[in-house]
């Protein structure tokens, strides 16, 4: 018998980080798969008068949101860092260690369309959201307290989203992230070994092989990733190794706008309904004087599995022991480049 990635049991590993995934491909065959159903279609307002993101509405601390037009950015309400902490460390027989962070959160208000998210919206509109993640990560970059400055989207109520408002947020720490670290490790390592990004070497790997491969344009490229652990994981690559967003021309600006419609679009149309997941740009530390092999790269992570209602969870082994998958990443890609680029809910 000879060994197929796609019916036997294997580990794969994640050069990003080092850490493995077990893929279980025969477990597909199991007789239950959950119902493939579609569910209530969202009838959203384009305004909601109670919604705190909304544009011109009060929030929870008061604070009225100005009448925006495109995107809208302000200091998040209830946020986990904040600036006025002092410093403090905690050590104890070498087995209790803690240190203070500091830091600051921003919410990014997509659209004043209550209604939308990413894949309904007009790519120009898109750039626009780009744009603000390009300057907001440069003024905290200036910042000499400021390590690191994650921007992610948390999508959807199972993703604990508690508001249906397309927005995303920004968290800039004075610590640097322990993924951050992982990737910053590997990254170096193999630009060491290689004199050539991890990321530059990879996109040119999965062109070549085509079979994980979601879509691409002319500055980036999305994958399911040889290694993804969620069952529809992507990983959303510029073709062209840069350390920082703030690197981007104004065609690779455009060009992500255009990549980010795309990709959306199909994880809805996937089951028809507005996919959930949570996604979130990784790039160098900030303050970094060394960022030898870095390639920045955004991450999607969603969690339905095998309809609108049928999510993947983390228990068992995959807690005590080594997270693991059954739908092989080819299988998964296969599944995303096969749909439409026109979102269901389109009359086009």
């Amino acid at each position: 018998m000879t060994f197929d990635f796609n019916e036997h049991s294997h580990i794969r590993q994640n050069p990003l980080t080092g850490d493995w995934v077990m893929v279980s491909p025969h477990r597909t065959k199991r007789p239950w798969q959950g119902k493939t159903e579609e569910i209530a279609s969202d009838t959203r307002p384009q305004h909601d008068p109670t919604c705190y993101l909304c544009a011109g509405n009060s929030r929870a601390n008061g604070e009225v949101n100005s009448n925006y037009s495109d995107t809208y950015v302000f200091q998040n309400d209830f946020a986990a860092l904040q600036s006025d902490v002092p410093d403090g460390n905690i050590q104890k027989n070498n087995l209790l260690n803690a240190q203070s962070v500091k830091g600051e959160c921003r919410v990014i208000c997509f659209s004043p369309r209550h209604d939308l998210t990413l894949a309904e919206m007009p790519t120009s509109d898109i750039r626009k959201v780009v744009d603000t993640w390009v300057s907001e990560f440069e003024n905290f970059k200036q910042q000499k307290d400021i390590h690191y400055v994650q921007i992610f989207e948390n999508k959807g109520e199972i993703m604990g989203c508690s508001n249906p408002h397309p927005h995303g947020q920004i968290w800039a720490s004075s610590n640097i992230p322990v993924e951050i670290l992982k990737e910053s490790k590997q990254q170096k390592a193999y630009f060491q070994q290689h004199q050539q990004t991890l990321l530059t070497d990879y996109v040119q790997l999965e062109i070549a092989e085509k079979e994980r491969v979601v879509v691409e344009n002319d500055s980036f490229l999305v994958v399911v990733p040889f290694w993804a652990f969620w069952p529809f994981e992507t990983l959303l690559i510029p073709k062209r190794a840069m350390v920082y967003i703030t690197e981007m021309t104004e065609k690779e600006k455009d060009d992500l706008a255009d990549i980010t419609r795309r990709l959306t679009t199909r994880y809805d149309n996937l089951f028809n309904t507005s996919f959930p997941y949570s996604a979130g740009i990784h790039q160098a530390p900030t303050q970094a004087t060394d960022t030898e092999g870095w390639h920045w790269h955004i991450h999607f992570y969603p969690p339905l599995l095998r309809s609108a209602t049928v999510k993947k969870f983390m228990v068992g082994y995959e807690l005590l022991a080594n997270p693991q998958r059954d739908i092989t990443a080819e299988k998964a890609a296969e599944q995303l480049r096969n749909l439409s680029e026109i979102h269901y809910k389109s009359d086009n």
